[in-house]
């Protein structure tokens, strides 16, 4: 058993655990809390390696960059301001189409404290530029790591090639750790499925089904429809392939991690394996993990819009199109924010006026 097992694809592996976890759920739900551990251990593990890597890479790629290489970098940010704007705008569509009614109870008051305004939101995204060091890498701002790893590989670009080779080697140890990490992927996601679905429950779940299928439906189309239609324009080739193969090796630990951050090492190995450009991936994908988040722009529009349909309140399509806007510039300070694009649908909501929430 255990041969076969071995012999499985790292994919097979994750989508066994994932019935396996749902079956001990559904199965032995008393039991589950003991397999939490194994979720929060597989996370803590990617967000714990995830600074360092990023930091560690960016640094080394930089350091080596050779001078008229190309980097690639300006399409991917024309991507990623595209995919989110068309992403929001798609998220409007699907709230016009199948408008959603949420179950508040005004009696509970947020545990967290949303940020004041749009910005607000700006200042802190600035800010992280200059955080400490340390205390970027600590803290896991990916916006403050890549500051400082991009300044300390300029200014090493012209070290010595014994100091290019250190960071180079040190590059590959910590791509070592990363490999081991994600091999312990399936079980991690099973401890992750199996306490989701225990704790939830499909009582639960069901009453916010119109919901979460308006969320999950628009999430769906940008991953299926609009990305493809990106690549393909980019590419001129069948985008497919591509993206089937990265929904299967990055989509699955991305939706049970819930955690973009968590998800770098994951991206990182795969464009590694895809020959991805390493200047290019390295900076692009913590880059991308940080303010391309396309699904918090379509959470904050979605749920922006249900709110107010909730409330009776009546919205123009300029106010819609306005709104798309601001949840894309939102996203992007969504991972600078405690509490994540939840804690920005009242910045969003306050177009409306000031509602209660």
């Amino acid at each position: 058993m255990f041969n076969v097992l071995s012999r499985l694809s790292l994919v097979s592996k994750i989508i066994i655990a994932i019935f396996l976890g749902i079956g001990v759920a559904v199965l032995f739900p008393n039991f589950t809390p003991y397999l939490s551990l194994l979720g929060e251990l597989f996370i803590k593990a990617l967000k714990s390696v995830a600074p360092i890597l990023v930091f560690v890479l960016v640094l080394a790629s930089i350091a080596n960059f050779k001078v008229g290489q190309n980097s690639n970098l300006k399409p991917v940010m024309i991507l990623y301001v595209v995919g989110m704007l068309l992403a929001a705008f798609s998220a409007v569509v699907a709230s016009i189409a199948f408008p959603s009614q949420l179950f508040l109870n005004l009696s509970t008051q947020p545990a967290l404290q949303a940020p004041g305004s749009l910005a607000e939101i700006l200042k802190n995204l600035l800010l992280s530029f200059i955080a400490n060091p340390v205390q970027a890498i600590s803290e896991a701002n990916f916006i403050g790591i890549l500051a400082w790893a991009i300044g300390l590989g300029l200014a090493l670009r012209h070290s010595s090639e014994t100091t290019k080779q250190v960071l180079t080697d040190v590059a590959d140890a910590v791509n070592q750790i990363i490999h081991t990490v994600i091999g312990f992927a399936p079980v991690g996601i099973f401890g992750l499925v199996a306490v989701t679905f225990a704790d939830a429950g499909l009582a639960t779940l069901s009453s916010y089904a119109h919901l979460l299928i308006v969320l999950i439906g628009t999430m769906l189309f940008v991953a299926l429809v609009i990305n493809p239609i990106l690549v393909a324009l980019t590419m001129r080739a069948n985008p497919y392939p591509l993206v089937f193969k990265c929904l299967k090796e990055s989509g699955i630990t991305a939706f049970f991690t819930r955690s973009s951050a968590a998800n770098i090492p994951v991206n990182l190995d795969l464009a590694q394996r895809l020959g991805v450009n390493e200047a290019t991936a390295s900076v692009s994908i913590p880059l991308g993990a940080t303010v391309n988040m396309a699904g918090a722009a379509v959470t904050i529009t979605v749920l922006t819009l249900a709110t107010v349909h909730t409330l009776g309140i009546h919205v123009d399509l300029s106010t819609m199109i306005i709104l798309s806007v601001v949840a894309t510039v939102s996203a992007c300070g969504a991972s600078g924010v405690a509490g994540g694009s939840l804690l920005l649908i009242p910045v969003a909501c306050s177009l409306f006026g000031n509602l209660v929430y």
